[in-house]
């Protein structure tokens, strides 16, 4: 078996060390609970104020100002969702 030198590795190459604690099966549910909540909340914000510009979109009564706010709330959910997606 060779042994890798790490004060002088070799051309082109680089090494990373990492300490991880173990995570107790307790703490993972928590962990994902907590997570599960909080997509759940965001998800539920974005779906909140998409269907507020719909509404006020297909309002005959909202003036040309609150549409065009509207269709840049719409523009910007969907460039977030995007960008989540494809994570860039």
């Amino acid at each position: 078996m060779s042994q890798l030198n790490l004060s002088g590795p070799p051309p082109n190459h680089t090494y990373r060390l990492m300490l991880e604690p173990e995570e107790k099966n307790e703490e993972l549910c928590v962990r994902l609970l907590k997570e599960f909540v909080l997509v759940l909340l965001a998800a539920s914000f974005v779906i909140l104020l998409g269907w507020i510009c719909y509404e006020t979109l297909a309002s005959l009564s909202a003036t040309a100002e609150e549409k065009k706010w509207a269709m840049s709330s719409i523009t910007a959910i969907a460039g977030g969702l995007t960008g989540y997606l494809i994570r860039r």
